[in-house]
């Protein structure tokens, strides 16, 4: 059995982790911040403690056998209520699920904590740290070089194909995802919806110019891109 003091160092320092993961997602504003991050590490700690030691004097009797892992597995999989409660959906855009995760993996420091595994809960807490705040910009930089946007362009008619689109714009072929005639106006002018894929933000800033040097193009709106918010933003 270990002594008060053990247990108290253990319960400290599950809650030290947790505040450390949980002030990154703090910072950002998200609703589960230091006060959720610290609570489930604690409380997987202290369920990890329960675990090992909580029975100690039930297997003095003759005959009983217990599995100490059998609490702590629940951890694992009762902490998706809280994950679920952090992820948001509206329409296609999904956030949340990068602090769901973290959540998760912050009841995995606990029962670390709790299981006096400081090394890896230790190193763990850095290595979330590294993922949560280190690896967002280059997620970043890699999907501004990957946005999809959608034009309305208004053109004379028939001045527009998809060719001289992809040559003004220098796109593949397999960027323009969509490019449909959506009204015939009695102006004798076409509408125009395309949509575009695997775009950087530079680009998509620089086509409504680019297109208006075409003769017969009126005017270039770029729509809401599909992806403006971050579609499985952290």
């Amino acid at each position: 059995m270990m002594s008060n003091t053990e247990m108290l160092i253990r319960l400290v320092v599950a809650a030290a982790l947790g505040s450390l993961i949980g002030f990154e997602r703090e910072r950002l504003l998200w609703a589960a911040g230091i006060r959720t991050h610290m609570l489930v590490c604690v409380g997987s700690c202290l369920i990890m403690i329960v675990s090992q030691y909580g029975f100690s004097n039930i297997l003095t009797q003759q005959n009983v056998v217990l599995d100490p892992s059998r609490i702590a597995a629940q951890v694992v999989s009762g902490i998706g209520f809280l994950g679920a409660g952090a992820i948001l959906a509206r329409g296609e855009i999904v956030k949340g699920l990068t602090t769901a995760a973290s959540i998760w993996t912050v009841a995995a420091v606990g029962l670390a904590v709790g299981g006096g595994l400081y090394l890896a809960a230790s190193s763990s807490t850095v290595i979330i740290l590294i993922i949560l705040a280190g690896i967002k910009p280059l997620e970043e930089a890699y999907r501004a070089r990957n946005q999809s946007c959608m034009l309305k362009i208004e053109v004379d008619n028939g001045s527009l194909t998809p060719e001289l689109l992809r040559s003004a714009l220098d796109l593949r072929i397999g960027q323009v995802k969509r490019f449909l005639v959506e009204s015939r106006n009695p102006e004798g002018t076409d509408d125009l919806v395309i949509l575009l894929s695997k775009v950087s933000s530079q680009d998509i800033a620089s086509y409504p110019a680019k297109l208006k040097e075409l003769d017969g193009v009126r005017e270039v709106t770029i729509m809401k891109r599909p992806n403006d918010n971050g579609a499985n933003s952290t």
